[in-house]
């Protein structure tokens, strides 16, 4: 994810928050971000995850990345919840495959402006009763969810459904030409559905499952399934919200002042579980003796004389030249368990063969119907 040129002003302001904000963030980013109260911290964050929308500027994230995002005021995502349990919270939160919480972001809303654009007929091909190709009009209702790579033109393609019609009707339609259309925002609440439920596939939605995330957090199946969340203190909800954040599985974890409110014994746990953690960290902390060992990658923010927040970034290059030497071993998940506590086995994905492979297993393969030998199971599959 990153952003390039960014600039935002409140409305309340006469001059920009924060201004020239241009950063990215990869799996191998651990990345401090500190400055004094007031110059942009956390602004710059809320821009970067989406939860603001830039004046000027552009903000980007892969369409598959899943970012779970830990606010500073961290219990605005549990208030509305105080009479759940931990555990009901989150099969709440997730119950659909979805989080809620990241799909109410106001990068998602549609203004009224968006809204009429995308009610405008669209002109697409279709084919008459004599098998002719004609133009006609119709009315986009909506995205259905589904997404495919359409590797020919090098974009996705979304399934759409159309205004008076069946499902039958549906049709695939260019990321290219839905942009050109308005629906770029509808596109990106589809990406965000699509990343979420992949995160979501190795872990059903269980009691059990949620019980033992909230346990592997460090609070204690007392508190997280028979405990409404009212009665938590504040560092034991400090803990139900970066489980429910970590619940689908997230390729970048951004904090927002993470020691608020933990004890030492739990921030020496999450500094150990942020070394382990395979994926990119951003932390906004005032606590540098928590970052200092954890991040080579600092965002310095200050705020100058006009008012406006300026980034200054800081780093070690060798430490991001290593990162890239360094080799990273993904291991395949062999089984799962469902709903119902069954052990499946998780079929490993068929290897793809380059185009010289092929050939060269083709030769041998040849070779051996030649000389009479018989062909193995193998040589057929590469063969395939």
């Amino acid at each position: 994810m990153k952003m390039a040129n960014v600039e935002f002003t409140y409305p309340v302001n006469n001059s920009p928050t924060v201004t020239g904000i241009t950063v990215q963030v990869s799996l191998s980013s651990r990345v401090a971000c500190v400055g004094v109260n007031g110059a942009g911290k956390s602004t710059m964050i809320k821009l970067l995850t989406g939860e603001a929308i830039p004046n000027v500027g552009t903000v980007w994230k892969h369409p598959n990345a899943r970012v779970a995002y830990v606010a500073q005021h961290a219990f605005h995502h549990i208030e509305q919840h105080l009479n759940k349990t931990p555990n009901e919270y989150i099969r709440w939160r997730y119950e659909n495959g979805d989080d809620k919480e990241a799909n109410s972001k106001v990068t998602m809303a549609l203004s009224p402006e968006e809204k009429e654009v995308c009610m405008a007929p669209v002109v697409i091909d279709s084919v008459d009763v004599k098998g002719n190709v004609i133009k006609i009009k119709r009315v986009i209702d909506r995205m259905t969810g589904q997404r495919k790579d359409n590797k020919k033109e090098k974009q996705y393609e979304y399934e759409v459904a159309w205004d008076g019609l069946g499902y039958e009707y549906n049709t695939w339609l260019l990321q290219e030409k839905l942009e050109k259309l308005g629906f770029k925002k509808h596109m990106k609440m589809v990406d965000e559905k699509v990343a979420q439920r992949e995160g979501a596939y190795k872990r059903p939605l269980t009691q059990a499952n949620v019980e033992k995330h909230l346990e592997d957090i460090g609070l204690d199946r007392e508190y997280g399934t028979h405990h409404r969340m009212a009665a938590l203190s504040g560092g034991q909800k400090v803990k139900v919200v970066l489980a429910a954040s970590m619940w689908n599985q997230p390729h970048v974890l951004i904090l927002d002042e993470p020691t608020n409110y933990l004890d030492r014994e739990s921030l020496g746990a999450l500094s150990t579980a942020i070394e382990k953690f395979e994926g990119g960290v951003v932390m906004i902390t005032h606590n540098n003796d928590f970052c200092s060992k954890l991040c080579p990658e600092t965002w310095v923010m200050t705020k100058h004389e006009d008012g406006c927040g300026r980034l200054d970034c800081q780093g070690d290059p060798e430490w991001m030249k290593h990162q890239v030497q360094d080799k990273v071993e993904f291991k395949a998940m062999e089984e799962m368990v469902d709903a119902l506590g069954n052990v499946v086995k998780v079929k490993a994905p068929k290897k793809v063969l380059s185009r010289q492979e092929k050939k060269k297993r083709a030769k041998v393969r040849a070779a051996k119907i030649a000389n009479g030998e018989e062909v193995s199971d193998e040589d057929e599959a590469d063969w395939e």
